[in-house]
């Protein structure tokens, strides 16, 4: 089956001048338009001491072009690797431009990585600079450095003056830059007009959710038809704003970043994850680009708050959900609102919902969650209080968007229709492919990794299962290499059942289990602060939360949870034994990707001797199925 879905520009974007072709194809040309185009005071916005600064468009380009010219009096070249190991902030894509003038390949590294995880990336890259966050950060990773005979030199965007690291700054590159540039503008002029679309920008590492990282590398032409195409899609313009929250070593908020400049946004850079409520009602963004993570812990921020004040207000809550869920099926299926559901929800939107948009800003027009699955249930709560969220699809070799919604055509449950020039189709079994001028030239160094994953006709495998509808709208059901097979031969797609488990306001986060089991079952992370509260109405003592995961109260009502929730699944698909897991899975921990993904192999050897317990004795019975 193949669906191709054409949208056109956005009529909104004011066009390049007529000297140049309708849109850039080079990155290169992408910067200069924005300077050109949109000049504006604010392009990037971040906040120190108290007060947020603005960087503009001028200065955003003649500062990328310093720091190109910087690192080629370092002795960087076209084609040469820079890697950049920080959080996001403006220096970030400031040195990510520098490298794209000069035509050398940017490496970006999560800063949440282990050294031996750098280690691997700096010496499979090659990578001859390695820029970083400050000192701190260059402390936590010298010792494999010696590791690393490729890298020459080190930059950090923060050095104290007092130090005597080898490393130099931002600022010092930024005057070298300078100096050079004043020597041999024609040299450097001539590498940014030397870019072409089939040039290689980038290579993104693949956070690795099972085996070892692969390096995607990504074209001019990848990364600017995607960006061109998918700011069109959700119809960003000039008058948007946004707040950047997600790591720019992720290529979903890369490309989003290159989608605010193109579209000529200002863009203010969150202090951190912990900080988005605050920033949010500072800067008033009208777009906020998220994981489903980021706006789960918007809600339960919401819940907790009401949860505080008493019942009246956790029950005022509920019934207001309620409504604005029920208002959403009805727009979404654009069936007439009932007069009484349409009063309701006024009546709802003046006592919680418009306080709920206060507390995003007071302008927010369109969420856009991606990098994961939206839970239906939440993406309703959204659309039913009036915040627009759509969702969208795609992987690091795809650019990264294949598919996505629209506030006009927003599927729930499904992650929207192809963007304009990118075609999808299901392979014979399930797997979702696809072809475009988004889909990456390859894995670097891994020629067979490479061939493996684009069938004999060109199209790429994306790894995961899906669906397309009568009208081409997407579903993803699964990751192919994450079905669970029971011992009993029978699979089972996890994520799913998952969302199902996560439909429960108990349950925090969760992970199915089974594979060469007999059954399925579940580790829970609880809501905690659902659960205590629980615990306290019922009169449940217990000294610490330890106590609480074994409690048969607490257990039996994980279990009714789960069991009302899947009541629909087939009978080997339903979860038998549930374990409570204390601590919440996290980056640091070892069990989420820096995209927030679980990694099932490392919850399957963290949690061995649980998952063992879980299924003793009911070993030895014959398999299901």
């Amino acid at each position: 089956m193949n669906s191709i879905t054409q949208v056109q520009p956005d009529t909104k974007a004011p066009p390049l001048p007529a000297a140049r072709s309708a849109e850039p194809t080079t990155l290169p040309e992408v910067f200069e338009f924005v300077a050109r185009v949109h000049a504006r005071p604010d392009l990037l916005n971040f906040k120190r001491d108290g007060r947020w600064i603005p960087i503009s468009s001028a200065d955003v380009l003649q500062r990328a072009r310093w720091i190109a010219a910087g690192l080629y009096s370092l002795g960087v070249r076209r084609g040469d690797r820079v890697a950049i190991l920080s959080e996001s902030r403006p220096e970030w894509t400031l040195a990510d431009a520098g490298c794209i003038f000069l035509g050398a390949i940017d490496v970006p590294i999560y800063p949440t990585l282990t050294p031996a995880q750098v280690q691997y990336i700096l010496k499979d890259s090659g990578a001859r600079v390695l820029l970083l966050a400050n000192e701190a950060k260059l402390r936590e990773i010298e010792p494999i450095l010696s590791n690393c005979p490729a890298v020459e030199h080190l930059i950090v965007f923060e050095k104290n003056s007092e130090s005597k690291s080898a490393a130099i700054s931002l600022e010092q590159l930024e005057a070298r830059g300078q100096a050079f540039a004043r020597q041999q503008r024609d040299v450097l002029r001539e590498l940014e007009l030397q870019a072409k679309p089939h040039d290689l920008a980038t290579i993104i590492y693949t956070s690795g959710t099972t085996g070892e990282p692969k390096g995607v590398m990504l074209t001019h032409g990848n990364l600017v038809s995607n960006l061109v195409d998918s700011s069109g899609h959700f119809k960003f313009g000039v008058a948007d704003s946004a707040l950047s929250v997600l790591p720019l070593s992720h290529i979903f908020e890369r490309e989003a970043m290159y989608m605010y400049l193109y579209r000529g946004m200002a863009i203010y850079f969150a202090e951190s994850l912990d900080t988005i409520g605050p920033n949010l009602r500072e800067v008033h963004p009208t777009i906020l680009v998220g994981v489903p993570r980021i706006f789960e812990k918007i809600y339960a921020r919401i819940r907790q708050r009401a949860t505080e004040k008493g019942r009246i207000s956790l029950a005022l809550l509920n019934w207001a959900v309620k409504i604005g869920k029920d208002y959403a099926r009805h727009l979404l299926d654009k069936k007439r609102v009932p007069l009484w559901l349409g009063l309701q929800h006024k009546l709802a939107t003046k006592l919680m919902f418009s306080k709920w948009k206060a507390a995003l800003g007071g302008r927010i027009r369109l969420l856009v969650s991606g990098g994961a699955a939206l839970p239906e249930e939440l993406a309703l709560v959204y659309i039913g209080a009036g915040i627009p969220i759509v969702q969208g699809y795609g992987l690091t070799e795809t650019s990264p968007v294949i598919t996505a919604s629209t506030i006009e055509e927003n599927r729930v449950g499904t992650v929207g229709t192809p963007i304009r020039n990118v075609q999808v189709r299901i392979a014979p079994d399930g797997e979702i492919e696809t072809r475009g001028p988004n889909v990456m030239r390859g894995y670097y160094n891994k020629p067979e990794e490479t061939r493996a994953v684009f069938s004999e006709d060109g199209w790429f495998k994306t790894g995961d299962i899906g669906t397309i509808d009568a009208d081409g709208f997407l579903r993803i059901t699964d990751r192919k290499k994450e079905l669970l097979k029971t011992s009993g031969g029978k699979y089972i797609a996890p994520q799913p059942i998952e969302q199902l488990i996560k439909g429960s306001p108990f349950v925090n986060q969760v992970v199915l289990i089974g594979n060469g089991r007999r059954f399925p079952a579940a580790l829970i992370v609880p809501d905690w602060e659902r659960v205590e509260s629980y615990a306290t109405l019922k009169g449940i003592e217990t000294r610490n939360r330890a106590e609480l995961c074994k409690h048969p109260r607490i257990v039996d009502l994980f279990e009714r949870q789960v069991a009302a929730l899947t009541s629909e699944l087939a009978q080997f698909e339903k979860v038998k034994k549930i374990g409570l897991l204390e601590n919440e899975l996290t980056i640091e921990g070892g069990e989420l990707t820096p995209t927030l993904k679980v990694k099932r192999r490392v919850v399957d050897e963290k949690y061995r001797d649980a998952i063992d317990a879980l299924y003793a004795g009911a070993e030895r019975l014959p398999a299901e199925g």
